[in-house]
C-alpha cells in the first residue's frame, strides 16, 4: 500500500509541526533508537511510508548513553590491561590512562550528543521524523506534542511501538532527592568523580565500576544479594567480583541502602551495615518497559507494563492487528543487537502483509503475521528469543553468553550435561597473555546431544560468542560439532578441550 506521505512530508527536516498538523502514512514507529529505526526501514523496503517519532535523540540510548558510550569508557582500561598481561609488551607500558582523552574519544563515539547523522541516514532512506512526544488516543491514531503544538498521525496500516526502557530508581528514602546518576549520567559524564556508589550487581553496575575504577575513581559496589550478574552462569559473576576487587573496587553482598543523602559535594549512603560516602551515587538496580505515558489504554493495553507481543511481534491483544512492539518495550529482550533482531522481523512482517508485493499477491496470500503458521526458522517469527538470547559484559574478566544457563536448562525441563574446561587448557590462550584466566561452559541437552547454552569467561571473549551462538541456533549435534576443526593456536581451540571433556 504505498502513497505519497501527504503536504506535512516537510518532517523528514526535522522542523516542527504546526498546530493544525493532521498526517497519514502507511506505518508509525514511536521511538527513534536503534531498534525503531530498523523497524521502519525494513517496512520502508516493502514500498510503505514511514515516519518516526522521537521525543529526544534520533539514534535512541544505544547511541548516546549506553552501547556505545559505555564501550568507548571501557575499551582503553582493556587494551592497557592487555598490554600489561604480555612481558616484553608490559615493559612499555610507563603510564596510567590519558582519562581527557578516553572522554574525548567516548564523546566521538556519541557523536557528541548530536543526533544530525542519524537524523541524515533516515532522511537518505525516504523515512520522514517528526519530533515530539507521542500518545495513542485510539486505533491506528497518534497524536504527537512538540514544543507546545500537536501533530495528528493516522496510521493506514501498522503502528510500532519502540520505546525502549527506563532505569528504575528504588523507592529508598532520600534517593531521589539525591539527584543520583542513572546510566545516563554515567556514560556521558565529563568530568571523573574521585569517588562512586554504585547500587545494583547486573550489567549496568559492573561495567561502570570497571569503566570508572579505570578512570581513577575509588569505587564501592552495593549488592543486595549475594551474587553479580545473576542472569548468568554463578561462575560469571564470582569471577567478576574477583575482577573487579583485584581493581580495587569494594564489592559488598547482602547490603541494602537505607537513606542517601547529598551533602555538599557529596552523598552519604546509610546501610545496616554503616555509611558509605562519595561524590556520586550511581542506581543501577534494573530498567523497566518505558510504556508509561503511551496511550496504551486507548486501545485496551496497560500503561506501564510490558508490551506483550507474539513471535511475529504483533500486539495479539489489539483487534485487527495493527500494533507491533519490539525491544526492550516488550519484556522480551534486554539488549539493542536482540531488540534490533525483533525489529527487522517486525518490519518484513508488515511489509508482507501491507506492502506492495503483498498487494500484488493479495489473491491466496498467506499473512506472514499469523506466526502460529509459520516455520520455527520463518524469517517472520522471533524464535530467538526464546532459547538463543545473546549477551556480553564488558568487565574484565569479559562474560560473553547465549541460550540457557545450566539451572533454567534444568527448570525447562531439559536433561542436561554441564562441561566446563579453564582457559588454561589452551595454547592459544597462554600465548595471548601469560597469566591465563577465565573458563568456557557449555550446557548440553543430553537426549539430543546439542547445546543449549554457553559461556565463556574471560579475556576478550566477546569474540567467541558467535561461534557458539550458530551452534545453539542451528541445534547442531556435538558429534558434527566436532568435524568443526578449530585453528591452533587461537583461543578458538577451547572448542576442542570442551567437547574432548564431553567425551568426543
Amino acid at each position: 500500500m504505498t502513497s505519497s506521505p501527504g503536504p506535512a512530508s516537510s518532517a523528514s527536516t526535522g522542523s516542527g509541526p504546526t498546530e493544525t498538523d493532521h498526517r497519514t502514512y502507511d506505518v508509525v514507529v514511536l521511538g527513534g533508537g536503534a531498534v525503531g529505526e530498523n523497524a521502519a526501514d525494513r517496512a520502508g523496503r516493502g514500498g510503505l511510508t514511514v515516519v518516526v517519532v522521537e521525543a529526544e535523540l534520533v539514534g535512541g540510548e544505544c547511541s548516546y548513553w549506553a552501547c556505545m558510550p559505555s564501550k568507548a569508557l571501557l575499551r582503553p582500561g582493556a587494551v592497557l590491561e592487555a598490554a600489561r598481561a604480555v612481558d616484553g609488551a608490559a615493559q612499555g607500558v610507563t603510564g596510567m590512562l590519558d582519562v581527557g582523552a578516553v572522554l574525548a574519544r567516548r564523546n566521538s563515539f556519541a557523536s557528541s550528543w548530536d543526533d544530525a547523522g542519524q537524523v541524515q541516514w533516515l532522511e537518505s532512506t525516504g523515512i520522514d521524523l517528526v519530533r515530539g512526544h507521542a500518545r495513542l488516543t485510539g486505533p491506528r491514531t497518534v497524536e504527537v506534542h512538540h514544543e507546545g503544538q500537536a501533530t495528528t498521525i493516522t496510521a493506514r496500516c501498522a503502528v510500532v511501538v519502540a520505546t525502549g526502557s527506563e532505569p528504575v530508581t528504588p523507592e529508598i528514602p532520600g534517593l531521589a532527592e539525591a539527584q543520583p546518576w542513572t546510566s545516563r549520567e554515567a556514560t556521558a559524564a565529563q568530568e571523573v568523580p574521585d569517588s562512586l556508589v554504585v547500587l545494583g550487581g547486573g550489567v549496568v553496575a559492573t561495567e561502570m565500576a570497571t569503566a570508572y575504577a579505570d578512570l581513577g575513581s575509588t569505587v564501592t559496589v552495593l549488592v543486595r544479594g549475594e551474587r553479580l550478574l545473576g542472569s548468568m552462569e554463578p561462575a560469571a559473576g564470582e569471577a567478576v567480583a574477583a575482577g573487579l576487587r583485584t581493581r580495587g573496587v569494594d564489592v559488598r553482598f547482602g547490603t541494602t541502602p537505607t537513606r542517601v543523602t547529598r551533602r555538599g559535594s557529596g552523598v552519604e549512603v546509610e546501610t545496616e551495615a554503616g555509611v558509605v560516602t562519595a561524590a556520586e551515587v550511581l542506581v543501577a538496580t534494573g530498567r523497566r518497559p518505558r510504556s508509561g505515558d503511551l496511550g496504551l489504554e486507548t486501545v485496551g493495553l496497560e500503561p506501564g507494563a510490558p508490551v506483550t507481543v507474539d513471535d511475529s511481534l504483533r500486539v495479539a491483544a489489539v483487534p485487527e492487528g495493527w500494533l507491533y512492539a519490539v525491544g526492550d518495550v516488550t519484556g522480551r529482550v534486554a539488549t539493542t543487537h536482540q531488540g534490533k533482531y525483533d525489529a527487522r522481523i517486525a518490519g518484513d512482517v508488515i511489509a508482507a502483509r501491507f506492502g506492495a508485493a503483498a498487494q500484488e499477491e493479495a489473491d491466496g496470500h498467506v499473512e506472514p503475521a499469523a506466526a502460529g503458521e509459520q516455520p520455527a526458522w520463518s524469517r517472520y517469527r522471533a524464535t530467538a528469543d526464546h532459547g538463543a538470547l545473546t549477551q556480553v559484559v564488558f568487565t574484565r574478566p569479559e562474560v560473553a553468553s547465549v541460550g540457557l544457563t545450566e539451572a533454567a536448562a534444568v527448570e525447562a525441563g531439559h536433561a542436561v550435561r554441564r562441561v566446563e574446561v579453564p582457559f588454561s587448557s589452551v595454547a592459544g590462550a597462554a600465548l595471548a597473555r601469560d597469566e591465563v584466566e577465565g573458563r568456557a561452559i557449555l550446557v548440553v541437552d543430553t537426549e539430543r546431544e546439542v547445546l543449549l547454552g554457553a559461556t565463556f569467561v574471560g579475556p576478550e571473549v566477546a569474540e567467541l560468542l558467535h561461534a557458539a551462538t550458530i551452534a545453539v541456533v542451528g541445534e547442531v549435534p556435538l558429534p558434527r560439532l566436532w568435524h568443526a576443526v578449530p585453528p591452533y593456536p587461537t583461543v578458538s581451540e577451547v572448542w576442542l578441550r570442551l567437547l574432548e571433556e564431553y567425551g568426543l
